[in-house]
């Protein structure tokens, strides 16, 4: 059994993967900003020290809490950016940056990307930086965590369950079931691999 924080448990990925943790006999903690176990901004360096003071020295952290904003190339500045960035992708590095320093021997940290990294689409660029970024990032710190800890990324399509949410926004992209997206995410945790770039993209 694991201790395992999940971020943006509940949230539509965590809905379908929290249970399938637990019916796996690990004990699951929820973060979120205004949800779960504990409270965690991902924008908010502060708030993430206190959330490992609050949770210990666990055996693994997964975030699937922040998702890029869609945007618009002609109007879209730096600034604009960057504040896309800041939990999708520097809130995400914070996870790791800062629980390397909290979590036990051999954890594991598990974030999100997004298929915009590979594959581009109208009105993602910022998801499409984001996640190429989580994906250069994953690769260095893989090399780097001490304590024999892990790292991998989890890069989506449209997850199944959103389809009715984004369909409409991306036209003709073919969704990654849930039970195919959750079982990627169980590897991850369980398995002993690091530094992966798990392309989900149904």
């Amino acid at each position: 059994m694991m201790r395992i924080v999940v971020v943006g448990g509940a949230g539509t990925i965590g809905r379908r993967l929290v249970p399938a943790l637990r019916s796996r006999g690990h004990d699951v903690v929820v973060a979120g900003r205004t949800s779960g176990d504990v409270n965690v901004d991902l924008a908010s360096h502060p708030t993430i020290e206190a959330m490992y003071r609050e949770v210990g020295a666990v055996d693994g952290v997964v975030s699937i809490a922040a998702h890029g904003a869609l945007d618009e190339f002609s109007t879209l500045t730096s600034d604009a950016l960057n504040e896309n960035m800041r939990a999708k992708f520097f809130g995400q590095a914070d996870l790791v940056l800062t629980g390397q320093h909290h979590c036990a021997d051999g954890a594991s940290f598990t974030l999100t990307s997004g298929i915009f990294a590979d594959q581009a689409w109208p009105h993602a660029t910022g998801g499409g930086v984001i996640s190429g970024a989580l994906h250069s990032f994953t690769s260095s710190a893989a090399i780097e965590l001490p304590r024999g800890m892990r790292i991998n990324v989890v890069s989506p399509t449209m997850v199944g369950d959103s389809v009715d949410a984004f369909a409409e926004h991306f036209p003709g992209m073919r969704p990654v079931p849930m039970d195919e997206l959750v079982g990627h995410y169980l590897r991850c945790i369980e398995g002993d691999a690091t530094g992966r770039v798990i392309r989900a993209y149904g």
